[in-house]
């Protein structure tokens, strides 16, 4: 969605300084935000609702934006890159949608495909990526960077319901970047989920950070060691 947001204003079909009222028949649950907003009164940006949508996974923010967007352009979108088996097919906290079987869905393999076009600039121009990585950068309450350095970038958004917890995005070690994405389900203990996530993250980036430090040959030096005879 986040995505298809900036796709739309880089075709000038919406600017992300539009402005919307908050209305009261926004409101859902999940919002820790929008529900301490005024109705018919505040008026918030299109790029405020994205960023309440990315930092606290607010529902109401994010159903503004669907409605916006349009559901059918965001798998228009996912479509274009080949991403079949990712698809927005609810608004949030829609129960007898989810009952029914119409989930929103994704993979680890295609959120990564998208997170590495967007990186490479192959779905917004720079302005546009720069602005996309620095929104998804913006902190929270999130999983895969819990146990890395504290100066880090992560660009990346969790997400959670009942027995399942996922994050993606890409972690910008030194030297080494690199594009993922955890998915957990099924989960009878939610925090042990949570726990396996920064467990990977912390894995993954040890990984990239060493590579990142070495040379071709695979030899690492530390600022903190010199040569010997």
């Amino acid at each position: 969605m986040l995505a298809e947001l900036y796709r739309q204003a880089q075709q000038d079909k919406l600017k992300l300084t539009d402005l919307y009222t908050v209305q009261a028949s926004d409101l859902v649950p999940d919002s820790d935000i929008m529900n301490g907003l005024t109705p018919g009164v505040t008026k918030i940006t299109l790029r405020d609702l994205a960023t309440m949508m990315v930092a606290v996974s607010d529902n109401s923010a994010t159903n503004v934006l669907i409605d916006r967007l349009g559901i059918e352009n965001v798998n228009a979108f996912l479509d274009s890159l080949g991403l079949t088996h990712t698809r927005l097919r609810r608004k949030m906290m829609d129960l007898k949608a989810a009952g029914e079987g119409r989930e929103n869905i994704a993979t680890p393999h295609e959120m990564m495909v998208l997170l590495e076009a967007l990186y490479r600039g192959k779905v917004l121009n720079k302005e546009m990526t720069d602005d996309f990585f620095k929104m998804l950068s913006t902190h929270k309450d999130s999983w895969m960077p819990r146990d890395l350095p504290e100066d880090t970038r992560v660009a990346n958004k969790p997400g959670s319901l009942e027995g399942v917890r996922n994050d993606s995005g890409i972690v910008f070690a030194k030297n080494r970047p690199f594009v993922i994405c955890v998915m957990t389900t099924y989960l009878r203990d939610e925090r042990e989920g949570e726990k396996a996530i920064t467990r990977i993250g912390l894995a993954a980036y040890r990984m990239f950070d060493r590579l990142g430090r070495a040379s071709e040959y695979g030899r690492v030096i530390s600022p903190a060691n010199s040569s010997k005879p």
